[in-house]
């Protein structure tokens, strides 16, 4: 490209960049570039001229060459595909008519801060440094699948897609599936996806950053981030996601944050994970608009109040090690009884192992009877009778003092009875003295002898609450010992 085929801009543009030095076409600082389809021909620059002075412009012997551009209109499509580029590109409050092609472009920085423009396409891309695209207008999408970042990624403020206008629910705004990014990753600070944002596969070896994020695309998918790898956290403090989070099979060793988050959809999946990671952290976050599930998730620490799980969830082989905010043993059964798959015991030895990490061996208990009570509404009707009969009696194993009040209930009332009336003596020489009860204690415990049962003798009604006697004492005897059994085998 000849000197002489440029315009004014153009001219500037083309000086300034051997020398590493900036042009600024902008009014005023702050400018925003998003009426920059009216702007003249005083501040509009070619897509080819750009792509003619990163490939093979003018050099100056002693500088760096440095494409900084603020406040331009670039006309045309920029075409870098395969490109390698030399010098850092920054192009700053920019608006780009057509999209920026830059698949499988070898970059040393790329900065496009708070530019406009319609589409990015970036398959495979490499970037030595970091990749700024902090508060961009994208009108429909950014696509970095494949892509190789050395440094951080910036869309911190950045508004992609239009609200409304995509009715395909799986086309991504942004895709950085299989991206690898040595840095963090920051969207937040209000960034807003209006559709699916994909992440799977990607690895990012620092902090994910979604704080103060909205990803809308209500109806389908929100985030998909399938066998995500994150070197350290997941900050999504306050973040709204209409439609679905999905992340199974990730990989986040700190901590997942989604403190003050707000997950809505309505009647379906709201968040699906199977994460292995160290904590999930939900406090103060909005009661979830939709379904949970957590199968397979594994965690340090599972910070969830009761009040922020939804109606439905799935929780059948969630680990954890420790739970918070430490909860009163029925509200946390509550979700329990929300799993949409029924009875799931494994849930029950969770929470029940998470109450003795912490030495709560009563709440420990009354899940486990809780747990017993869930079984029995899947037995056959004699076992249920039989579990009604355990729940009574002595809970299970895990209410003991029922055992003993039962037993006082019925000694107590036996031995008023033969109080009142005594038996007859079968040999009145050799019989001992008569005790209401020890006489009681020989009917209702089966494996203790005293000496009254066989000695006296009860005649018509008293038989016959005798062997009531009889028939309570094996009965609870067995239930006893199935419950300490029971309640042994769990420890």
């Amino acid at each position: 490209m000849e000197i002489r085929d440029l315009s004014e801009a153009e001219r500037r543009v083309w000086e300034a960049f051997p020398l590493g030095r900036g042009v600024d076409f902008r009014e005023r600082h702050r400018e925003p570039a998003d009426a920059g389809a009216d702007w003249g021909p005083e501040r509009t620059v070619r897509a080819e001229v750009l792509r003619a002075l990163l490939i093979d412009g003018p050099r100056q012997e002693g500088e760096t060459p440095v494409l900084r551009l603020h406040g331009a209109r670039i006309t045309g499509k920029l075409d870098l595909e395969y490109a390698e580029v030399a010098g850092a590109i920054h192009l700053w409050s920019c608006y780009f008519d057509e999209e920026l092609d830059l698949y499988g472009a070898q970059l040393r920085q790329l900065n496009l801060g708070w530019s406009v423009f319609p589409d990015l396409y970036g398959t495979g891309l490499r970037v030595d440094g970091s990749l700024r695209m902090t508060g961009v207008r994208v009108r429909r999408s950014i696509r970095l699948g494949g892509a190789r970042i050395a440094g951080a990624v910036f869309l911190d403020g950045a508004r992609l897609g239009e609200d409304g206008l995509s009715d395909a629910f799986d086309e991504p705004v942004l895709a950085l599936n299989r991206a690898t990014i040595d840095g963090d990753l920051h969207a937040d600070d209000g960034f807003t996806a209006h559709g699916l944002v994909r992440l799977a596969g990607a690895v990012v070896a620092g902090t994910i950053t979604l704080n103060d994020a909205v990803l809308s695309n209500p109806g389908g998918t929100a985030l998909h981030a399938a066998n995500l790898s994150a070197g350290d956290d997941v900050h999504a403090m306050r973040l709204t996601a209409h439609g679905r989070l999905n992340l199974p099979g990730a990989r986040i060793p700190g901590q997942v944050n989604l403190e003050g988050a707000r997950l809505s959809n309505p009647g379906g999946m709201a968040l699906r994970a199977s994460i292995t990671g160290g904590t999930l952290w939900l406090d103060g976050a909005a009661p979830v608009d939709g379904t949970v599930t957590l199968r397979g998730c594994q965690f340090d620490l599972l910070h969830v109040p009761p009040e922020v799980w939804p109606d439905k969830v799935r929780l059948d082989g969630l680990t954890y090690n420790r739970l918070s905010p430490h909860e009163p043993a029925e509200r946390r059964l509550q979700v329990l009884e929300r799993d949409t798959e029924g009875y799931v015991p494994f849930a029950y030895e969770q929470l029940t192992a998470a109450y003795r990490r912490v030495g709560d061996d009563a709440a420990a208990r009354t899940v486990q009877l809780a747990k017993q009570r869930r079984h029995r509404t899947t037995l056959p009707w004699y076992a249920k009778a039989w579990g009604y009969l355990q729940d009574l009696t002595v809970g299970y194993g895990f209410r003991p003092t029922r055992a003993a009040i039962w037993l006082l209930s019925l000694l107590l009332a036996g031995s008023v009875v033969y109080a009142v009336r005594e038996p007859v003596a079968l040999k009145p020489k050799e019989a001992p003295e008569f005790s209401a009860v020890f006489y009681t204690l020989d009917l209702l415990l089966p494996i203790i002898d005293f000496g009254q049962e066989h000695a006296y003798a009860a005649r018509g009604a008293l038989q016959w609450f005798g062997y009531a006697l009889v028939i309570m004492g094996w009965t609870l005897a067995t239930t006893i010992a199935a419950g300490i059994t029971r309640a042994i085998s769990r420890q």
